[in-house]
């Protein structure tokens, strides 16, 4: 069934709500509701709830909160995946990193930033002309 976008921006904006509340009981219950979860579903509800906040541009200012709970519950791979470099960060929602240093030494571009840059390992800085279309 193909998404119904104004069914879809009414339920992310009460995801969202949901979300805010930062109580994965609530989360756990809305998603079951909703059909989106089964019963259950919800042993991971916390962790889910984190995610989700990290990855939703209208809760941007609850993404270094999210941020903090994932690094200090033994997620760095899922925060630097949503938050890191490439991240949501740095296509311009939340955040802005511009400005600060990036590992090996660069300051963060923001959303204008050659992506292919971004793709280097830690330390190395990578000069890889862009594509040309």
């Amino acid at each position: 069934m193909p998404t119904d976008q104004p069914n879809y921006q009414s339920f992310r904006q009460r995801l969202d709500a949901v979300l805010r509340r930062k109580d994965p009981a609530a989360l756990s219950a809305f998603l079951i509701a909703e059909g989106q979860w089964q019963p259950g579903d919800a042993s991971r509800a916390e962790f889910a709830l984190w995610m989700m906040i990290a990855a939703s541009p209208a809760l941007a200012d609850l993404h270094e909160e999210a941020r903090q709970w994932l690094l200090s519950h033994g997620h760095e791979a899922e925060a630097q995946a949503i938050m890191g470099r490439g991240g949501l960060r740095d296509r311009g929602g939340g955040q802005q990193t511009k400005g600060r240093q990036q590992p090996g030494g660069r300051p963060s571009g923001g959303a204008g930033q050659n992506r292919r840059a971004d793709t280097s390992s830690r330390g190395r800085s990578q000069s890889t002309p862009p594509r040309r279309p």
